[in-house]
C-alpha cells in the first residue's frame, strides 16, 4: 500500500532554515507527482510546492524565492529546503501523492518558527 513518512520538521528562529524530507513506498515513484501542503493552526490545508516526474516545479507566492522542492529518485525521496523562514510558516507539513481521484497523505511534521 501507498506510504508517505515525513521528517525533518522542529523549531527553528525566524531567518533559520529546514529540511524536510518524505520517503514514498507503494508507487512507481519516478513517474510520480508529489507535493507539499501545510496546515497552521485555524487555516485550511494549502498546497506549498509541487514537483512532477519529469521536474517541473511549482510553488506558492508566499514561499517563492525561499522554499525549494526537489527530488531523488533513487532514495524514492521528496524533499522541501526552506530558507529564510518567518513565524508565519509555522505549520504542520505534509507530504501529498495525488492519484487520480485519490490523495495520498503522510501522518505530517510539525514545523514552529519562532524565537
Amino acid at each position: 500500500q501507498v506510504q508517505l513518512v515525513e521528517s525533518g520538521g522542529g523549531l527553528v528562529p525566524p531567518g533559520g532554515s529546514l529540511r524536510l524530507s518524505c520517503v514514498a513506498s507503494g508507487i512507481i515513484f519516478r513517474f510520480s507527482t508529489m507535493g507539499w501542503y501545510r496546515q497552521a493552526p485555524g487555516k485550511e490545508r494549502d498546497l506549498v510546492a509541487g514537483i512532477t516526474g519529469d521536474r517541473r516545479t511549482n510553488y506558492a507566492d508566499s514561499v517563492k524565492g525561499r522554499f525549494t522542492i526537489s527530488r531523488d529518485n533513487l532514495k524514492n525521496t521528496v524533499y522541501l529546503q526552506m530558507n529564510s523562514l518567518k513565524p508565519e510558516d509555522t505549520a504542520v507539513y505534509y507530504c501529498n501523492f495525488p492519484n487520480g481521484a485519490r490523495n495520498y497523505w503522510g501522518k505530517g511534521t510539525l514545523v514552529t518558527v519562532s524565537a
